[in-house]
């Protein structure tokens, strides 16, 4: 039986390597607060062969702080060794510009094996039809995107996203009264719909009354900080008064749509895009799922539209990845990712939090710290120091980016470390006392973030924000950590 080298190569790699283990053993506690001398990762064994001390120093300084810190962006979570294994394979060295049997470069053939494969496991893992086709080629989901504008509209053509402080993303249109932040605001018209003031729900009334008069050629359903389900087949109704494309960004949820805990797109869009790293629990890429009709064109935005070569090891990482989410385990860490962001949303209410909408329904949550009188910066800022990461975040009503009056908070990582719902307990309460922390800072050094970040320093405050950050990362170290493994002294 003939087996592409490529293939046969990734085979025998994760057959001999050490650092490769079960994708994602069942959520388990290591022992707690291991001497670190008996703590050895994959990622040690990998740059044991590094000389390059500068560049060492810093990754394993960065590997300490994953592992001692409590991840909370909503967009981050942990791959597994395979993936990470094939991220640092061969693949890396071939170019392969253009489609499988249509290339710019001789030498292809496993790379096309390779493609064509993460390719059927892309469809297969959202059970899709033979009337709909996948590109796996775009780096990241902001360029799958644009790809996307690229293949179906035409310059200053109209389109309408949900607006950033609504819970957008960028690339769905976003501008200002003096800046088009966007590229996509810039090469198209962009109308962003928006979240009701009171509820922080998507008005979809108010969308299908701006869809009549703005006429838009694609309309865009997701965003990066929208905790609610969406309403796909009102979206589909109201593209098809408009004659609209739909277009559905579900780069948070694709995981989670997978695994069916939250609804598919897939029913009701023309074509869907996704990032491969969030909740699908790959590596950094992209991919666009379109109907059959649709495809050739995105196809040729992807390349030679937008890019040049693949980066084939990151296609060959996500086919890995896309096996992973095809199984029991990865549906099971699915719902828990649910169980998780509901204990958690739930405990920070009880304990006189608000988050818009009043809770959640998928992996994430948007704390509103307004009414304590502070700003999702300086939130941020005195909780990173405490080994807590998570990211400031607009909500519908501020007028600043860069210093607003909410929180994002993700799930994914933690549970990929075999948290649960008891452990979210006790999450809740470190970010309050964060946030309390935050209140002491502000009321002696005044509401500047300037001042703020200097106030932190100060030796009545740094004293407290050194002791929670000591009871996160002793409570952290005990978690098991996606890509390494446990061995013993030898």
């Amino acid at each position: 039986m003939f087996i592409p080298a490529v293939l046969a190569c990734l085979i025998l790699t994760l057959m001999l390597s050490p650092r490769v283990v079960a994708a994602f053993p069942p959520p388990q506690k290591t022992k707690p607060h291991l001497p670190s001398s008996l703590l050895r990762s994959q990622l040690s064994s990998q740059l044991s062969s590094l000389d390059d001390p500068e560049v060492k120093s810093i990754i394993l300084a960065e590997q300490r702080r994953q592992r001692c810190s409590l991840e909370l962006i909503a967009s981050e979570n942990f791959a597994s060794s395979a993936v990470l294994t094939v991220l640092g394979s061969c693949l890396t060295n071939k170019y392969s510009e253009g489609q499988p049997s249509a290339r710019y470069y001789a030498g292809n053939v496993n790379i096309d094996a390779l493609e064509t494969l993460t390719k059927a496991r892309a469809l297969k893992l959202y059970d899709l039809s033979p009337e709909w086709s996948v590109n796996v080629q775009p780096y990241s989901g902001s360029p799958a995107n644009f790809a996307v504008y690229t293949a179906l509209l035409n310059p200053h053509d109209r389109i309408m996203g949900l607006d950033l402080p609504s819970g957008g993303h960028l690339t769905h249109g976003y501008y200002t009264a003096k800046k088009k932040v966007s590229a996509t605001s810039v090469y198209f018209e962009s109308l962003p719909y928006k979240v009701d003031e009171e509820t922080g729900l998507i008005d979809y009334d108010e969308m299908e009354k701006l869809a009549t008069l703005f006429r838009p050629k694609l309309l865009i359903a997701g965003g990066s900080a929208y905790p609610r389900e969406w309403d796909y087949a009102r979206m589909r109704a109201i593209a098809n008064s408009v004659g609209a494309y739909l277009l559905v960004d579900m780069a948070h949820l694709s995981g989670l749509v997978a695994s069916s805990v939250v609804d598919s797109p897939f029913e009701y869009a023309d074509v869907v895009t996704t990032t491969t790293h969030k909740s699908l629990r790959g590596p950094r890429s992209g991919m666009i799922f379109s109907r059959k009709e649709l495809s050739d064109d995105i196809d040729k935005a992807v390349f030679p539209g937008l890019q040049g070569g693949p980066h084939n090891n990151n296609i060959g990482a996500l086919c890995v990845a896309l096996k992973e989410a095809d199984s029991p385990e990865f549906k099971t860490y699915a719902k828990q990712v649910i169980s998780n962001a509901k204990a958690l949303s739930e405990s920070l209410m009880e304990k006189g939090m608000k988050l818009a909408t009043g809770g959640t329904e998928n992996h994430l949550m948007l704390w509103d710290v307004r009414p304590l009188g502070l700003s999702g910066s300086k939130v941020e800022k005195v909780l990173e120091r405490c080994s807590i990461t998570l990211n400031k975040n607009s909500l519908h009503g501020d007028t600043s980016a860069v210093n607003p009056g909410g929180v994002r908070i993700g799930v994914c990582a933690l549970t990929s470390r075999g948290m649960g719902v008891e452990e979210m307990g006790r999450v809740a309460g470190w970010l309050v006392r964060g946030a309390e922390i935050a209140g002491k800072v502000q009321e002696k050094t005044g509401k500047k973030l300037a001042d703020f970040k200097v106030g932190m320093e100060e030796e009545e405050f740094k004293t407290e924000i050194d002791g929670l950050r000591d009871e996160v990362e002793q409570f952290a170290e005990g978690f098991y950590m996606p890509g390494e493994e446990l061995q013993t002294e030898s």
